[in-house]
C-alpha cells in the first residue's frame, strides 16, 4: 500500500493555494484581476482530482477508516495529527471539493472593485491598495475555508477535529463581513452584524465543545477516536452515566450549532441573507455538514448510551425544525433569507435520519448532506445570478423574467424542483429513506415529518410563480439570460442532481457500511417488521 499522505495533500494544496493566492501581486485592472483568479481556481482544481483519486481508493466494506495517517503532535497530551477517513467522510470530501470550484466561477466577479475616480485619477484605471486586494483576498479565503473543511471530515483526533473545526471560522467571518452582498446597497452595518452574530453563535458552541473535549481527555487519556471507540468496545473505556450524559451534550451543543438545529439556526438567515450567493453555498453546503457529520462520528461512536438517551429528544426538536423552516420560508419576502430557513427545514430532515438509529434512516441522512448540497448549489447560485442583474432580493420585484430569460428560469425550476424531493431528482431518494428509517422506530415523528414536503412544495413553487411567470415587471426587462460561465456552472448541477436521483447505488455503496458500523457502535440494530395475518395465515 502506498506510503503518500493523499488526504494531507488533499487539504493542504487549497491551504497552500490560499497563501500563494493572497501574495499575488494586486491587479491593476480587469484583465490582472481575471490572470489572479485563475490561480484559485486552479488550486480548486487540483483539490479536486485529490478527491477524486481518494474516493477511487477508498474500499466499501474494507477497514473503517482508511489511508490513515498518524503522527505525533503533542505527545505530552496524547494529540497526534490523525487522519483518516469513513464512507461518509470520502463523499463528503469529495462534495466539498466539487463545489469549491463552481462557488469561484459563480462568484467570479463578486468581489470586484467600484474604480475610484476622483481628480486627477479620473480616467486612470488603478485604484487604493485596498481595492486593488479585495479581489485575490476573496478567493484566499474560499480556499481556506475549504482546507479547514476537508481537514475537518478527515480529522480522527478529536482535538485536531476541536482546532479545524473553530479555525474555519475565521476566514468565514471575514467572507461574511467583508465581501457581503451588495445588492441592498452598502449597507455594512447590517453585514457587520450577521458576521459577528455568525462568529459569536458558533464560537459559544466551541466553548462549550472545548470543555467537553477536556472532559473525554481526563476519562480516557486520549484524543484518539479509533483507541476510544475500540475502549468502549472491549470494556477498557467505561463512562459513568452521567459523564457520558454531559459530554455527549457538549459535544451535540457545538454541532446543532454549526448543523443548525431549531432553536440555535438563528445565525443562519442573517448570515446567507447578507453574505454573497456564493458564499452562502459554501456557508449551507459546505461548512455546516461538518456539524451534521461530526454528529455521526463523534457523538453516537464515542457517546452510544447518551446518543439513544437523548435520541427522541433530539427527533422533536429536528421535527420542529423541519416544520418550522418551512413555514416562514414560506412568508420570506427575500429570496436568500427563503433560501435559508428552507435549508434549517432540511437540516432537520437530517438530523432525523441520523438519530432514528436505523439503517435506512442513517443511509438517507448521510445522501441528504450530498444531495442538499448539490441542489441548494444549483438553486441558489441561478438565484444569485438574478439577483446581480437585477440588483434585488426582493421576491416583489421580480416577475415575467421567463420572457426575457428562459433558460436561467428553466434552471431556477430544476434546482426548486430538487429542493422538494422531485422524484427523479436526487433529494427524493435520500429524503424517501430518511422517512423510512423515521417511520420504523418513531411513526409519530415520522408522520408530522412528512408535512415538510408539502410546505416544501408550497414555498418553492409560489416562489417561480411570482419571480418567474406573468407579464415583465418594470425593471426586469434587461435582465439577461445566462452567459457560458454561468451555463458552466449550472449545467454540471443539474446534471448530478438527475444522476444521484436515477442511480444513487454508487454513493450508498460507499456510505452504507459506514452507517453499519455506526450502528453497531451504538448497539442498535432496525426494528423488526410487523407482518399481520391475513385470511388465517400464519
Amino acid at each position: 500500500m502506498s506510503s503518500f499522505p493523499l488526504l494531507t495533500v488533499t487539504a493542504a494544496l487549497p491551504a497552500v493555494g490560499a497563501i500563494l493566492t493572497a501574495a499575488l501581486p494586486a491587479a491593476t485592472n480587469a484583465r490582472s484581476r481575471d490572470r489572479n483568479k485563475v490561480v484559485p481556481l486552479a488550486f480548486s482544481l487540483g483539490t479536486l482530482v485529490l478527491a477524486c483519486v481518494a474516493a477511487a481508493r477508498f474500499v466499501p466494506g474494507g477497514a473503517r477508516f482508511q489511508m490513515t495517517e498518524h503522527h505525533a503532535w503533542i505527545s505530552q497530551f496524547g494529540i497526534g495529527y490523525s487522519l483518516g477517513v469513513d464512507g461518509i467522510a470520502v463523499v463528503l470530501v469529495l462534495l466539498t471539493s466539487v463545489l469549491v470550484p463552481f462557488v469561484m466561477l459563480a462568484s467570479w466577479h463578486d468581489a470586484d472593485p467600484t474604480p475610484v475616480i476622483s481628480g486627477s485619477a479620473a480616467g486612470d484605471d488603478r485604484n487604493t491598495f485596498e481595492r486593488k486586494r479585495r479581489t485575490q483576498g476573496f478567493f484566499a479565503l474560499i480556499l481556506a475555508v475549504e482546507a479547514m473543511v476537508v481537514l475537518s471530515f478527515e480529522a480522527t483526533d478529536v482535538f485536531l477535529f476541536y482546532v479545524f473545526f473553530e479555525a474555519m471560522l475565521i476566514p468565514m467571518y471575514f467572507l461574511i463581513g467583508g465581501f457581503g452582498d451588495r445588492t441592498k446597497g452598502e449597507d455594512a452595518r447590517q453585514r457587520s452584524y450577521a458576521a459577528v452574530k455568525f462568529l459569536l453563535y458558533n464560537l459559544l458552541g466551541g466553548l462549550v465543545m472545548l470543555a467537553a473535549v477536556i472532559g473525554l481527555y481526563t476519562t480516557t487519556h486520549t484524543f484518539d477516536l479509533t483507541a476510544i471507540t475500540t475502549g468502549l468496545q472491549n470494556g477498557t473505556i467505561h463512562f459513568s452515566p452521567v459523564a457520558e450524559n454531559a459530554l455527549f451534550l457538549g459535544f451535540m451543543f457545538a454541532f446543532a450549532v454549526k448543523a443548525p438545529l431549531w432553536p440555535l439556526h438563528t445565525w443562519l438567515p442573517n448570515a446567507m441573507g447578507e453574505a454573497t450567493a456564493g458564499v452562502a453555498v459554501l456557508i449551507t453546503a459546505v461548512v455546516d455538514k461538518v456539524g451534521t457529520y461530526a454528529m455521526l462520528r463523534f457523538c453516537l461512536n464515542l457517546f452510544p448510551q447518551a446518543s439513544k438517551t437523548f435520541a427522541p429528544a433530539i427527533l422533536v426538536l429536528s421535527v420542529i425544525g423541519i416544520i418550522y423552516g418551512a413555514l416562514l420560508a414560506v412568508g420570506q419576502k427575500d429570496i436568500k433569507r427563503l433560501v435559508a430557513y428552507a435549508s434549517i427545514s432540511h437540516f432537520g430532515f437530517i438530523i432525523l435520519g441520523i438519530f432514528a438509529l436505523t439503517s435506512q434512516g442513517q443511509s438517507g441522512a448521510a445522501l441528504y448532506m450530498v444531495n442538499h448540497g448539490v441542489s441548494t448549489a444549483a438553486w441558489l447560485l441561478v438565484a444569485g445570478f438574478l439577483m446581480s442583474r437585477r440588483g434585488s432580493r426582493l421576491i416583489a420585484d421580480y416577475g415575467g423574467v421567463q420572457k426575457v430569460a428562459p433558460v436561467l428560469a428553466g434552471t431556477f425550476l430544476i434546482g426548486g424542483l430538487a429542493i422538494l424531493s422531485l422524484p427523479g431528482l436526487g433529494p427524493f431518494v435520500s429524503e424517501f429513506l430518511v422517512l423510512v428509517g423515521t417511520f420504523e422506530r418513531y411513526p409519530a415523528l415520522g408522520i408530522v415529518a412528512t408535512a415538510g414536503i408539502v410546505l416544501a412544495a408550497l414555498y418553492v413553487l409560489v416562489l417561480y410563480q411570482r419571480t418567474m411567470t406573468g407579464p415583465v415587471k418594470p425593471g426586469n426587462e434587461g435582465v439577461g439570460d445566462l452567459k457560458a460561465r454561468e451555463l458552466v456552472v449550472v449545467a454540471p448541477l443539474i446534471a448530478m442532481l438527475l444522476v444521484l436521483g436515477i442511480y444513487p447505488k454508487p454513493i450508498a455503496d460507499i456510505v452504507n457500511p459506514s452507517v453499519n458500523q455506526t450502528l453497531s457502535q451504538v448497539g442498535r440494530t432496525d426494528p423488526a417488521p410487523h407482518v399481520n395475518a391475513i385470511g388465517g395465515g400464519q
